[in-house]
């Protein structure tokens, strides 16, 4: 199967649009996979958080272990379905919402992630 790319929510989007999400990963870096991928466009990364919120936004240290592991898998998801680890979308205009660390979100196909 041919994706897209990755299109990334946090855990208070209003709106799944009936499709779920493929990988959540957890605050701490912990990653959990659905059975099956739910959408033959794109790969669904949901991040716990409230990202639309400034007060919300996950702890410095939390975001760091938690960027780290979507950075992490998204290389291997970009690697295994052949796609390019810079094809990230955000789901909505607020979704994963406007305090989402995008620059911290480090992805470099020519040297891995950091």
């Amino acid at each position: 199967m041919r994706y897209k790319g990755l299109i990334l929510h946090h855990s208070r989007c209003p709106s799944i649009n009936g499709k779920g999400f493929d990988f959540w990963i957890g605050s701490e870096g912990n990653i959990f996979a659905a059975p099956l991928l739910t959408d033959p466009d794109y790969i669904h990364l949901c991040l716990e958080g409230d990202f639309s919120k400034q007060e919300s936004a996950p702890s410095l240290t939390g975001r760091k272990e938690q960027l780290f592991a979507a950075g992490k898998l998204i290389f291997e998801l970009a690697e295994r379905y052949q796609i390019s680890p810079l094809i990230i979308e955000h789901h909505t205009n607020s979704c994963p919402g406007i305090f989402f660390p995008w620059n911290e979100l480090v992805i470099y196909p020519s040297d891995g992630y950091h």
